[in-house]
């Protein structure tokens, strides 16, 4: 990942070996390390550290900051609906009747290594795309790439792909991502044309990166929103064969709100 090289500003209350340490820091693109660096050459009492603590310190601080900074592009690229979602002690109340376990197990985000699909189902305000979001992030904090989109909004840009020949750019840029999160999905109209938009998507991540659906309707209702058999069962045979499934059925999270 190429860093933006900063130019450092001379300090007056350093001497003039230490701004010029500084300064050869920012130029090796190390520009955290020397903020901390510069925090030490300020601080009258860090030399009652030894070197080992004040060298961790500086390496640490330099690799904190790049990884944050590497987490915050892939959160904006991720485009999620909820970029706070967590997992609160909400999960284990008992009306929310979710399988705990099964989080838990997921938040190791190794279904996506292997790679395997996630179907999450439920009814309406279970918390479904909250509990989406969240095993996002979980992912995103593995510094793997992700990518949340509503289902009508991924037809939609299809559509628009394929209307300017730019379908195949489109499809591989999806494919790319470590976890294609599609939101929604029932929630939508499928004729032929959107049916074979969907397949081309699902077809270049299928055994190769992982897919999360998120849907109101039964996995065993999602068959009637295919136009063309054909297409249903080619989508249908790729998102559910080699998927993990998890349900929402508890109290609506809206209303308790």
């Amino acid at each position: 990942m190429a860093y933006r090289q900063k130019d450092y500003t001379y300090n007056p209350k350093l001497t003039s070996e230490e701004n010029t340490l500084l300064d050869r820091l920012y130029k090796f693109k190390l520009s955290h390390m020397a903020e901390a660096l510069e925090r030490q050459f300020l601080d009258p009492n860090s030399e009652l550290e030894d070197f080992h603590t004040r060298i961790t310190e500086l390496i640490n601080y330099e690799w904190d900051q790049r990884q944050t900074t590497k987490f915050n592009k892939l959160m904006r690229k991720a485009s999620l609906k909820y970029p706070n979602a967590d997992f609160d002690e909400s999960i284990y109340e008992p009306d929310r009747m979710l399988d705990t376990h099964t989080i838990e197990l997921l938040q190791s985000c190794k279904w996506i290594d292997e790679p395997k699909n996630l179907l999450i189902t439920g009814s309406a305000g279970a918390g479904k795309t909250h509990i989406a979001n969240a095993l996002c992030i979980t992912a995103l904090r593995q510094l793997r790439t992700v990518k949340y989109i509503r289902a009508n909004t991924l037809l939609f840009e299809s559509e628009k792909a394929r209307k300017h020949n730019e379908s195949y750019e489109y499809v591989n840029t999806l494919s790319s991502y470590d976890l294609l999160v599609i939101d929604d999905f029932g929630l939508m109209e499928l004729d032929m044309d959107k049916c074979r938009d969907l397949f081309e998507v699902i077809e270049t991540r299928d055994s190769r990166k992982s897919t999360m659906i998120v849907s109101q309707l039964p996995v065993v209702k999602w068959w009637d929103l295919f136009k063309d058999n054909t297409y249903a069962d080619a989508c249908l045979s790729r998102m559910t064969s080699k998927a993990y499934r998890l349900e929402c059925n508890g109290r609506d999270m809206r209303k308790s709100q």
